[in-house]
């Protein structure tokens, strides 16, 4: 017969009509991720901890090149921004992840740095404080 998808609070139950097995595979996401104190419309009620995720990157030869001819002419080294843009997104859902382990509705005071770590390779990382709201 097929799978049907029902959505039910932060749960998402997988209903195989053929076997008539039920699966529950939980899919929770935080209210918000925001670099304000406070979630508007929401009390804050309980604060978590550091919520925090990182990843590493490193440069490959063969993009080196290309951008370093790129940054005679000048302009934009798209596949540098590629490069750090994907990694933001990653350290954030780790952080994310992070903040739902530990219970949290949502992430406040977000904030994000970068480091290098080694010639080449720079490191992401997000944080914030993870909070349950009312």
């Amino acid at each position: 017969m097929g799978h049907y998808w029902f959505i039910i609070s932060a749960t998402v139950l997988t209903v195989d009509m053929s076997s008539e097995a039920i699966s529950t595979d939980v899919q929770q996401s935080l209210v918000a991720t925001v670099t304000t104190e406070t979630v508007a419309g929401h009390e804050i009620v309980e604060v978590l901890g550091i919520a925090r995720g990182n990843t590493v990157r490193a440069r490959n030869v063969g993009r080196d090149i290309t951008q370093g001819i790129r940054n005679l002419a000048g302009g934009e080294l798209k596949a540098y921004s590629t490069l750090l843009a994907d990694a933001r997104d990653q350290a954030i859902e780790r952080m994310e992840a992070d903040a739902l382990e530990m219970g949290a509705d949502a992430v406040v005071n977000v904030r994000m740095e970068t480091s290098e770590v080694t010639q080449g390779a720079s490191e992401v990382i997000a944080y914030g404080t993870a909070v349950k709201l009312a």
